[in-house]
């Protein structure tokens, strides 16, 4: 019988490392209520037909609720070395088959640890949320859904409509590869430590017709100019491209608007024109 995660903690004498972005998740009544909504939100019972990949499970929290929806694999992946043998204990009493991946996920191209079909679940550290789900969003369909937790006011940005102050780069590269569905919110409090913010759970389901990674990377460099310099009228901001004024016309956006105006699939008809 497994011991509980205060237990595990205390035995390692691990503590949450702010350089990692960590805030660990040890209430299981939590963490099987995310796995519930994702698997209701997908429509499956459980993950028996899913190979699933977890980024950063620390002491196991999430880990041990994945395990109850039984995956058909799961493959961990792990910076901190601190953990790595508290996932060896757990591998030993599981029944499924565990892989553990000591690395660093930004760097390490997650698709390749198992076979499709395949997710990813994650309680992402805060501080590099963001990169690792542009990453994943140009491999999107390499996965059947994402479920990751991120910074409530990060969460708003990625599921912001236009015109307004959180919609940006991110939501449009988020929107035109997914439909974004919110499953919680979760208070500072049920993390150890207690970060201060609130943190949101999203579902990602990869739309049927994707972009490629070619475009998605288009889109990139289009955004990364036109949210670079927001206030700008995109005349202005997207300057830099060639011939840009009568591209702009093409795709239906108007050379005076600023870039929060302008929708994901105007920035999409942009792309296949630069």
């Amino acid at each position: 019988m497994l011991p509980s995660l205060r237990e595990v903690i205390d035995f390692y004498g691990l503590t949450a490392n702010k350089s990692l972005g960590q805030n660990f998740l040890l209430d299981s009544n939590i963490t099987d209520k995310i796995i519930r909504l994702s698997l209701a939100h997908q429509k499956i019972p459980d993950f028996s037909s899913q190979n699933i990949i977890e980024i950063g499970p620390g002491p196991g929290g999430l880990t041990r609720s994945i395990l109850k929806a039984n995956p058909h694999s799961l493959s961990v992946v792990e910076m901190d070395s601190r953990c790595i043998q508290i996932m060896q204990d757990l591998k030993n009493e599981c029944d499924c088959p565990l892989n553990i991946i000591n690395t660093d996920a930004l760097t390490h191209d997650t698709s390749t640890l198992c076979r499709s079909p395949r997710q990813i679940i994650s309680n992402l550290p805060y501080n590099i949320s963001v990169p690792l789900l542009i990453k994943w969003l140009l491999q999107i369909k390499e996965y059947s859904a994402l479920t990751l937790m991120f910074q409530k006011e990060v969460a708003e940005r990625i599921t912001a409509p236009t015109c307004c102050k959180d919609y940006g780069r991110v939501s449009v590269i988020a929107q035109l590869t997914c439909n974004i569905q919110k499953l919680m919110d979760l208070n500072p409090e049920c993390f150890t430590p207690a970060p201060k913010i609130w943190s949101t759970v999203l579902l990602f389901t990869p739309l049927e017709q994707a972009i490629s990674a070619q475009e998605i990377g288009k889109i990139e460099k289009i955004t990364s100019l036109a949210f670079g310099q927001r206030r700008k009228m995109l005349r202005q901001s997207l300057k830099s491209l060639s011939n840009i004024s009568p591209k702009l016309e093409q795709a239906g956006i108007e050379e005076t608007m600023r870039a929060e105006e302008v929708t994901p699939l105007q920035f999409l008809a942009l792309s296949k024109l630069i």
